[in-house]
């Protein structure tokens, strides 16, 4: 069984922490962060520390902290033997400072007090070895039906990728809602779109999946919509969106 430290008591570290304990194949030894208070929220199931210094030795040490802090974090494991790994999508492998390093990406959103299921989760592994990768294949494994090795290179394109799938959209959905509040209509309503959106694009392209009046080229709908905007960053955000697909689909108009 590979045994694992974690480094961090955000949402992700809870989110890892759980689904460890959850299979056979690896446990937790121990969690390391400097907020105590926050620390509590493992203290029932394993070892807790704030002290950076007191790290325990493990197979693997999972680093789930901010970006700009996992180069100060790894420089406290430089001594250990196991293979130190952070979770970022856009920090590369030799921000690790160890000479035994590795990168250990979920790919997903995680928000504290949302259940979800590890096994669905695309795990984007890399590593300094082929060694240290099949310690890193090992745990991911026992998390994931679907563990992919990805480079530095590639791995910062995919975070990318998913800024504009998961975070923009998300902004998107705030926006209609602050226009169904301001209009004393319910968000709700939208929900049912918002569902076919998301699970179109499971079977079909996102290209051959956009519809609107910016795909068909309606001018007319889309002045009209402008008119009923007063906020100018929604304004700004309308004729952004619009324009670009306008631009995509401009051959086929």
């Amino acid at each position: 069984m590979l045994s694992v430290v974690i480094l961090g008591t955000g949402n992700l570290a809870k989110h890892l922490f759980t689904a460890i304990t959850e299979t056979d194949g690896a446990q937790v030894v121990q969690v390391v962060g400097r907020n105590r208070d926050h620390l509590e929220w493992f203290s029932e199931k394993t070892a807790i520390s704030n002290d950076f210094s007191s790290v325990v030795e493990a197979d693997v040490y999972l680093i789930a902290v901010k970006d700009d802090a996992i180069t100060e974090v790894s420089q406290a494991l430089s001594h250990k033997e196991g293979v130190v790994a952070h979770t970022s999508g856009a920090v590369s492998l030799t921000a690790i400072a160890a000479e035994r390093k590795g990168v250990f990406y979920p790919l997903q959103t995680f928000t504290e007090g949302k259940t979800l299921d590890f096994k669905s989760i695309p795990l984007c592994i890399e590593g300094s070895s082929p060694e240290d990768i099949l310690v890193l294949q090992k745990l991911a494994n026992c998390l994931s039906d679907n563990v992919q090795q990805i480079d530095s290179d590639q791995r910062k394109k995919l975070h990318l990728a998913a800024v504009f799938v998961n975070n923009f959209t998300n902004h998107l959905f705030r926006v209609g809602e602050e226009i169904c509040l301001e209009n004393q209509l319910s968000f709700d309503l939208l929900k049912p779109l918002i569902k076919e959106t998301a699970e179109k694009v499971q079977s079909i392209s996102p290209r051959a999946a956009q519809t609107g009046p910016a795909r068909r080229g309606d001018q007319k709908s889309m002045q009209e919509h402008l008119k009923l905007l007063k906020n100018k960053n929604q304004i700004a955000l309308y004729t952004l969106c619009s324009e670009a697909i306008e631009n995509a689909y401009e051959k086929e108009l």
